[in-house]
């Protein structure tokens, strides 16, 4: 019992130090994941609605949702795609690419702050039994 404490306990510190962090671009962890996977792509930043669905295994709802917010922020556009009338492209706006790009340093530098305690060694072997305990519930 007191392994799982200490990892939900972990968790749950780490969780709110991320959305602090993140909470300094005006992102929430669900938005920058969406926006961090278009800025992946590369120029032009752009992609479909069901790709990133599908990227981020959630349902179109979900998504939707997501993006009506990243909109309403200015991080994105939706525009028609010239290849097919029925479909969405979404946009990196260059406020989304500005945001995405400070978020992420400051998201890894937090992340090293996060894990400072350990040394390299301890973070691969924690890592690697992480990866080995939640294997058994991916199959």
């Amino acid at each position: 019992m007191a392994t799982i404490a200490r990892v939900g306990r972990f968790a749950a510190l780490a969780g709110k130090s991320i959305d602090a962090t993140l909470g300094e671009h005006e992102l929430h962890v669900a938005e920058f994941d969406v926006l961090a996977a278009i800025r992946r792509l590369g120029k032009p930043f752009t992609t479909t609605p069901s790709a990133l669905t599908r990227a981020l295994m959630l349902s179109p709802a979900g998504m939707t949702s997501r993006l009506d917010r990243l909109e309403a922020a200015g991080f994105i556009e939706r525009l028609a795609d010239p290849g097919d009338r029925r479909s969405l492209l979404v946009v990196l706006t260059k406020k989304g690419q500005t945001t995405i790009d400070a978020a992420v340093v400051d998201h890894v530098a937090n992340e090293e702050r996060l894990l400072a305690g350990l040394t390299a060694r301890d973070r691969t072997a924690l890592d690697n039994l992480l990866r080995k305990l939640t294997k058994q519930f991916e199959s």
